[in-house]
């Protein structure tokens, strides 16, 4: 079991001082910033010490998605262009992306927290970490690749898909710890066979798995299927990205570093922030980051706070596992998705009719996106050439606006049912399973 370092294991006190001393930086920080300047006026806050409590955050307004894609590109940027040295953004449901931007100490502390995220499950610089996260403007690659490479690990950035050369490297390198979506994992292991691998030949021992949610059983099973330990991992692109809670090598919770987020749990109708304990919506606060700074950002993200003492002697505490979105993100394969960017493109395309439906199902271990259309009837056609040209445009343009590429379905007028109240969109008929216990597998 890893040693927690000093700032894990604060007292409570001593964790809301440093807190305090931090938000009050983080609020002139963000008072830099042409955004923030417009947002805090007449809020009662001219200065961060103008917070004389924790309880003072609770004066400042919200940050929300919609607030990022107004500032585009600079609103929110708190520091020189000279003093960034990366950005990285997500795709938006207008085509306006989220952008974030990082000084170099920005990325140092980014990588120090995915550091100590991957040490509290055990990992040390004798592992062999193979990444199988996407890279590139999207967090989940990077994030924990420099943080791997600062314990110390080999670092193998395999990066997404291209399932047989996954398992080769696994084999031919000796991986011992993965990063993966769940669904993912899940289909390598279908795919061992396929391939001729034998799971004896692997020396595969532990998994951090992420960016989609997933339940209890889901880690049984995967945990069961290949030997291993799996680890749940929370992040997001607008706190950085993975490394903002991890569980430690006891599994029950996921560890929030406070000492660089300060949390609230609140009523996403109402705005109210619960007590601890209560499920809601999670809303962040991010402490350190100078290039971007970010107060109480609502990530929509349903979750609770575990207060109790953890076993492993870390006074940071504890989330439970993400149970949904108070919004209507869909999360396909790690990927999020929200319908208004399908819709946006549908709508633009000649030829199309207003009725479409969007359907999410497992396809074996993976989800699989079904897009389908009616076309208008002055464009309706036998011509199969024709049709084929439209369904791949169509697919294309869907492809660079939510980075996946769905399947196309084209239907004659009429062929979707028409709702006489408020239309379903979205069918999404991937199981619930029933969920058991945090840290319940055997």
């Amino acid at each position: 079991m890893s040693t927690p370092s000093p700032v894990e294991t604060l007292s409570r006190h001593e964790l809301a001082d440093l807190q305090l001393t931090k938000l009050r930086q983080a609020v002139d920080r963000a008072l830099s910033t042409s955004h923030y300047q417009a947002k805090l006026a007449g809020c009662g806050i001219a200065c961060g010490e103008d917070l004389k409590t924790l309880a003072d955050l609770r004066k400042l307004p919200f940050t929300v998605k919609d607030d990022l894609r107004q500032a585009f590109p600079d609103g929110l940027k708190a520091v020189p262009q000279s003093e960034v040295v990366r950005m990285h953004a997500s795709s938006g449901t207008t085509g306006i992306p989220t952008v974030i931007y990082y000084t170099r100490a920005d990325i140092d502390r980014w990588t120090e927290l995915g550091a100590r995220s991957a040490a509290a499950t055990g990992c040390t610089s004798a592992d062999v970490f193979q990444n199988m996260m996407s890279y590139g403007l999207f967090t989940g690659g990077l994030g924990l690749h420099y943080a791997a490479e600062r314990l110390g690990m080999m670092v193998i950035p395999a990066g997404g898909g291209n399932t047989q050369r996954q398992l080769k490297l696994m084999k031919d390198f000796g991986t011992t710890v993965v990063h993966a979506t769940p669904s993912y994992l899940l289909h390598v292991y279908d795919q061992l066979a396929e391939f001729g691998v034998d799971r004896k030949d692997l020396k595969l021992q532990r998994a951090f798995v992420g960016a989609e949610p997933h339940t209890e059983d889901i880690r049984c099973r995967l945990e069961a299927l290949w030997g291993i330990q799996v680890f749940n991992s929370y992040g997001l692109s607008e706190m950085n990205g993975p490394g903002v809670a991890f569980e430690c090598v006891h599994r029950a919770g996921m560890h929030l570093w406070e000492d660089a987020y300060l949390m609230e749990i609140i009523d996403p109708d109402t705005g109210e922030v619960l007590p601890e304990g209560a499920e809601g919506e999670l809303v962040l606060t991010i402490l350190d980051r100078q290039a971007t700074p970010l107060l109480r950002y609502r990530t929509r993200d349903l979750t609770s706070i575990i207060a109790e003492p953890c076993a492993c002697g870390r006074t940071h505490r504890r989330i439970r596992r993400i149970k949904g979105r108070s919004d209507d993100m869909l999360i396909i394969n790690g990927v999020n998705v929200f319908p208004s960017q399908i819709e946006e493109v549908v709508m633009k395309t000649a030829g199309v009719g207003s009725n479409y439906q969007i359907l999410v199902k497992k396809d074996g271990a993976l989800d699989s996106l079904i897009v389908r259309l009616e076309l208008d009837a002055p464009h309706f056609s036998d011509d199969m050439r024709d049709l084929e040209a439209l369904r791949s445009r169509i697919a294309g343009n869907l492809m660079t606006s939510i980075s996946l590429k769905p399947k196309v379905e084209l239907h004659e007028p009429g062929f979707l049912p028409v709702s006489e109240g408020k239309a379903v969109r979205v069918i999404d008929e991937r199981p619930t399973l029933p969920e058991g216990p945090e840290g319940s597998c055997p």
